[in-house]
């Protein structure tokens, strides 16, 4: 019997699959933020859009607690948050984390982008 029926039969969900992943180096770097900084309890990594920027929606990324339409994901062994509503928008998206002379800071890369901006912060989907 395949596990899918075997979790309805049983009344038990496989955790769903992140619709985002992080690079190596962006876990690395989320793990140790986490560690380093006064994270307070309860709050996690939230990944999510909003609209603006050059080219009509902008990234999420920063520390929070979770809120009533959130998601709940393991990716790599750090807890995301993502509201259910940008899933759509994120399906794909690799986090990542450079640290050199040209670029410093998390980097989005969406394969669903249609339009992004110089600075790499915004996209049109």
């Amino acid at each position: 019997m395949p596990a899918d029926e075997i979790a309805i039969q049983t009344g038990t969900r496989p955790a769903p699959a992140a619709p985002i992943a992080l690079s190596d180096r962006a876990a690395r770097e989320i793990r140790k933020i986490m560690s380093t900084r006064d994270i307070p309890e309860g709050f996690n990594l939230r990944v999510g859009v909003r609209g603006g920027g050059c080219s009509g929606m902008s990234y999420i990324l920063g520390f929070d607690k979770m809120r009533e339409h959130d998601t709940t994901f393991d990716v790599d062994g750090v807890t995301v948050y993502m509201d259910k509503r940008h899933g759509l928008y994120l399906m794909g998206v690799t986090v990542d984390y450079h640290d050199g002379l040209n670029a410093r800071g998390f980097t989005f890369e969406n394969p669903n982008a249609t339009q992004t901006c110089g600075c790499g912060s915004s996209f049109a989907a």
